[in-house]
């Protein structure tokens, strides 16, 4: 009789118990879909722990590279909505590549549920010093009576670069040619080296270059001048708007997610993006701590998707997988 009354109240603790534990063991992936080292990497990583300890839940990140961040972000929105599996989300995977793909490999607007806008890191145009411009005025009537073309490098055809390059000729009917390159790295070293005119580039990348004068940076996007560099007009001072938006890194989940686990996500991701530590750490990156409402974070979604879908008509840019 004892021994069944033991084994009783042990199966009574661990029934009661193991709601508790399988919160505690909870593990919640976040997917980047870029490989190791850059920005969508680091931002996440830095906030994860943060989000943790707000959860209660471990928080890791993995990466899931592959196909312009194509790879990741499918396996996103494939995931079961349930709180278990986030996805990083930037200008490129949810907006550019969307608009420039003959065929997506998923919906950016149907697909996921927009968690928060994480981060925001400036971007830039810049020249080499060779080239003799100092302003985005100059640079257009170059290109338009200099007597030869002007080239700009980008990470690939596709990338952000690439497409702040075409919507700088749109705006301003400079003609300006695309040199493509298999990465950030050698395009922003071609530039230096003076293979190419002109780069459109993340400011972190750009900036120890500018300081130096291996490059002269003309204009930069962001809502307002950096400090470190005073004497550079933002897109909007210059009246080109449609590049002042910088780029942006944020959390979604699988389209479905209940919005209940949504709340809870956002709640997690702003009560770490309020920490001074973490403020402090991105910083480091060049990046700078935002944070939205998942609605705000839909709109901004929305609406630069948009504009780039604009800027790939435009340029008739419609790229097979």
């Amino acid at each position: 009789m004892k021994r069944r009354h033991f084994l009783a109240a042990c199966a009574a603790a661990l029934a009661a118990a193991s709601p508790a534990l399988r919160a505690q063991d909870r593990i919640v992936k976040i997917i980047v879909p870029f490989a190791p080292g850059g920005s969508a990497d680091l931002i996440p990583r830095i906030i994860a722990q943060a989000m943790s300890e707000h959860l209660g839940e471990t928080v890791i990140v993995e990466n899931r590279a592959g196909a312009g961040g194509a790879v990741g972000t499918l396996q996103v929105a494939r995931a079961a909505p349930d709180g278990l599996t986030l996805g990083v989300a930037t200008v490129s995977t949810h907006a550019i590549q969307p608009a420039v793909a003959a065929r997506p490999a998923y919906d950016p607007l149907q697909g996921f549920a927009p968690i928060s806008n994480l981060a925001s890191v400036p971007n830039i145009i810049s020249v080499n010093p060779k080239i003799p411009v100092d302003s985005i005025a100059a640079l257009t009537q170059l290109a338009r009576n200099g007597g030869r073309e002007l080239t700009y490098g980008s990470p690939g055809v596709g990338s952000l670069g690439h497409m702040m390059g075409e919507l700088l000729a749109q705006a301003t009917g400079a003609p300006l040619r695309h040199v493509p390159y298999r990465g950030a790295g050698p395009a922003l070293q071609d530039t230096i080296a003076g293979h190419v005119d002109m780069l459109c580039d993340n400011l972190p990348a750009s900036m120890p270059h500018v300081q130096e004068g291996r490059l002269r940076a003309l204009a930069i996007a962001w809502p307002s001048r950096n400090p470190q560099l005073p004497a550079v007009p933002t897109f909007a001072e210059i009246g080109i708007p449609r590049l002042n938006d910088p780029a942006w890194f944020g959390l979604v989940a699988p389209a479905g997610t209940p919005p209940e686990l949504v709340a809870r996500l956002q709640a997690a991701a702003a009560s770490a993006l309020r920490r001074a530590d973490i403020a402090a750490r991105l910083a480091e990156l060049g990046a700078v701590a935002q944070g939205s409402t998942a609605a705000d974070f839909a709109g901004q979604i929305r609406a630069e998707l948009e504009k780039w879908r604009q800027v790939a008509r435009a340029a008739h840019i419609s790229l097979e997988a």
